[in-house]
């Protein structure tokens, strides 16, 4: 076996985030690790990586290993080379071709004189042929770094590749790409991804979860079959303890009240034979006890169903709520909208972004998805149509109507307020206190969490925020732009997503790759850039 894992335990923030993660990953296998927003995927991977090490447990890798992270801003300072690892190879063969004799110099380079060769290859292969060694990875955008460090496992040729949330920034091209290597490649493959179409290219999928890893043997549709079977497995348990509880409350309720009228009538027969009244207290202590631990008993198991079941009934009830709040009226069908005609942008150097001009116009009720490869100018095109860029070239009409952008970063919620605050600043609708506090509670933000900094909530939690943000507004917009709106999700909030905005009866513009969600949410048109 290529990676071992026996009895891993890990604490953030003073909580443990999971325990007990045992696993073992088999040459040529393709794992993928699912579970919700918050349960420690990402952790678990850098874990494996080598770049988290205060955890408890044992770990063995046998193998080289490749490492393709979510996040790249820590690497932001760095050049290509360093973050690919390879600048100390770099600094040797400059420091050689500007005449050092040094040994070390070519102690490191052996074997390996043909790197930068082969950089150029690999960086061929994945799309990113026009950038360097030297330039500061700063400067790429973040399809570019995903690509460079898929690049490094052409580089590398690694025997496990882990792959943390790796289409995220990918446009249609890339991802088709990944998905041919990852049916080639003979590397063993560790991931996790909300990729639904990536998904079905893995088996077994493994749910983390805070006390250890539930494997599925199949598939992704296989584990969402499961998955659906499991949850009215759930629901049914839930009402038959239900059930069970009330009619161990009506017995107890019962007993109780026999007990009453035997208390009564003992106390009546004490007075005459002289029976002491700690034996009585004794009886009725002993019946009470009885029922009270029948009724603990079944509480514990509701209490246990419940909170399994509690994401999931929150997601139906933020459904819900929204489908309400987008059933109020909207603009007339069919009414123009944008109308942008023969526009461009320029890039600094006066160049042009699209090499034709681009002609679109966009009516009341259509759903609209802009797509594109990275760098197409797809988030530069939203921002003209959102009026906050102004073309070089051409014009843009746009009629009177109310818009919101929901985008990767959810930029709508102030990181620096609490969720209270972010709340209270959404309050068009002019709430009273305790109304605003119910709200909140329904989009699963009880008391506890109306002080937290929306610095630090999770993307579910963010998105849930931002629809309840939504929903304080006096009304839905008519037009919303979503801009890559489930890179930081899991996979039940963006088929909660996708459910919401299928039902929104508004004009949507939106720039996705997820082509699942896309179908889900009912986008019917596609307008092509390069």
């Amino acid at each position: 076996m290529l990676i071992h894992a026996q009895h891993i335990n890990y604490h953030a923030s003073g909580r443990m985030l999971f325990k007990d993660i045992n696993f073992s990953l088999q040459k040529g296998e393709r794992a993928a690790i699912a579970g919700n927003n918050g349960a420690g995927k990402s952790t678990l991977l850098r874990i494996v990586a080598g770049q988290v090490k205060d955890y408890h447990g044992a770990l063995q890798v046998n193998g080289s290993l490749h490492y393709v992270p979510q996040h790249y801003g820590h690497f932001n300072h760095l050049t290509v080379a360093a973050a690919l690892g390879i600048a100390p190879l770099l600094e040797a063969l400059k420091a050689l071709e500007n005449g050092a004799t040094d040994q070390r110099y070519y102690d490191l380079l052996e074997n390996r004189w043909d790197f930068a060769a082969r950089c150029e290859s690999a960086f061929a292969h994945w799309g990113i042929s026009g950038i360097s060694l030297d330039q500061p990875l700063q400067q790429l955008s973040g399809g570019m770094k995903t690509r460079l460090f898929l690049a490094g496992i052409d580089l590398y040729e690694p025997a496990i590749v882990l792959l943390d949330e790796p289409t995220n920034h990918l446009d249609t091209q890339a991802r088709n790409q990944l998905y041919q290597w990852m049916e080639t490649t003979s590397c063993a493959l560790l991931l996790t991804s909300h990729d639904r179409q990536l998904l079905r290219l893995c088996a077994p999928i493994w749910e983390l979860q805070s006390d250890g890893i539930k494997v599925y043997g199949g598939s992704y549709d296989f584990y969402a079959e499961q998955k659906e079977m499991e949850m009215v497995a759930k629901e049914q348990q839930l009402a038959h303890h239900d059930k069970t509880l009330k009619e161990a409350k009506l017995k107890q309720q019962q007993s109780l009240e026999r007990k009453q009228r035997s208390d009564a009538q003992a106390r009546r027969k004490s007075l005459h034979s002289g029976d002491p009244k700690g034996m009585i207290n004794a009886m009725r202590t002993k019946a009470e006890g009885s029922t009270g631990r029948l009724k603990h008993v079944h509480n514990s198991k509701v209490d246990e169903l419940r909170t399994n079941l509690q994401e999931a009934a929150a997601l139906v009830q933020v459904q819900r709520i929204m489908k309400g709040y987008f059933d109020k009226p909207m603009l007339p069908a069919g009414k123009v909208m944008i109308q942008a005609t023969g526009i461009n942008y320029a890039w600094v150097d006066g160049s042009p972004l699209w090499n034709e001009p681009l002609t679109l116009t966009i009516r009341s009720g259509e759903r609209l998805s802009i797509a594109g490869n990275n760098g197409s100018g797809k988030t530069t095109l939203f921002n003209l149509l959102q009026g906050n860029l102004t073309p070089t070239q051409g014009s843009i009409q746009r009629s009177s109507f109310s818009t919101l952008l929901l985008d990767q970063d959810y930029s709508l919620i102030d990181r620096d307020k609490t969720v209270l605050q972010q709340a209270m600043a959404f309050n068009e609708t002019k709430l009273e206190e305790p109304l605003l506090h119910t709200l909140l509670a329904n989009f699963l933000f009880l008391p506890d969490s109306w002080e937290k900094p929306c610095g630090v909530l999770s993307g579910g939690e963010m998105l849930r925020l931002a629809l309840c943000c939504m929903v304080l507004q006096n009304k839905a917009p008519d037009m919303i732009f979503l801009d890559e709106p489930v890179n930081n999700l899991d996979l039940s909030n963006i088929q909660m997503l996708a459910k919401i905005f299928a039902g929104y009866r508004g004009t949507l513009v939106v720039i996705s790759h997820d082509v699942g969600f896309l179908k889900d949410a009912g986008i019917s048109e596609q307008l092509l850039i390069s």
